[in-house]
C-alpha cells in the first residue's frame, strides 16, 4: 500500500511537463491554492466524464483561487489530444515513471471491479498557499466527484 498524504503535510514538491511540453512546478504556483487531480488515463470514460467537470467548474474555482493539474502517466501527445478533444482549460502533466504519483500516494493496490490491480488510485490533493495538503481525497469517483469537492471547500 503507498503511503497517502495527510491534512497538515507539506505537499511533494514536482516538476513536470504539460501536453505542449511546458514545465510546471508546484514551487511555482506557492501562494496560490492547487487541486491537483491523479486520473488513469486520458481519453477513457471516466477519466474524460471527470476532466470535462473540472473544465466545466473552472471559472467558480478559479474565482475562488485555486488552480488545477491533472496528473497522468499518459505521454504528452496523448495529453494534447485529450485536451483539443474536450477543450480542457487547465494543465495536463505527464508523469510516465509514476514518481509523483507515488509521492502524492496515487499509484498501487486498488480494487477494480472486484479484481485487485496495481495502478492509478483516482484522487484529489488541495494545497493550501503555504504548499500543504488541505484537503486530501482518494479512491474518488469520476462522476459527482468536481460538484464534491466544491462542497467540501465551502465554494456552493
Amino acid at each position: 500500500m503507498t503511503d497517502r498524504l495527510a491534512a497538515g503535510d507539506t505537499a511533494p514538491d514536482f516538476t513536470l511537463p504539460d501536453q505542449d511540453g511546458v514545465q510546471h512546478s508546484l514551487a511555482d504556483l506557492r501562494g496560490r491554492k492547487v487541486i491537483v487531480y491523479f486520473y488513469p488515463a486520458a481519453s477513457t470514460p471516466g477519466c474524460t466524464t471527470e476532466a470535462c467537470d473540472f473544465r466545466d467548474n473552472m471559472s467558480s474555482l478559479q474565482a475562488a483561487g485555486y488552480e488545477v493539474l491533472g496528473v497522468s502517466k499518459d505521454e504528452q501527445a496523448k495529453l494534447k489530444t485529450f485536451q483539443h478533444e474536450q477543450a480542457l482549460t487547465f494543465p495536463l502533466l505527464s508523469d510516465p515513471d509514476l514518481a509523483v504519483h507515488r509521492a502524492y500516494g496515487a499509484w498501487g493496490e486498488k480494487n477494480n471491479y472486484g479484481k485487485i490491480v496495481t495502478g492509478t488510485i483516482r484522487s484529489t490533493i488541495v494545497v493550501d498557499e503555504e504548499g500543504r495538503v488541505q484537503l486530501p481525497l482518494y479512491n474518488v469517483k469520476a462522476t459527482g466527484h468536481v460538484a464534491s469537492l466544491r462542497k467540501k471547500l465551502g465554494l456552493v
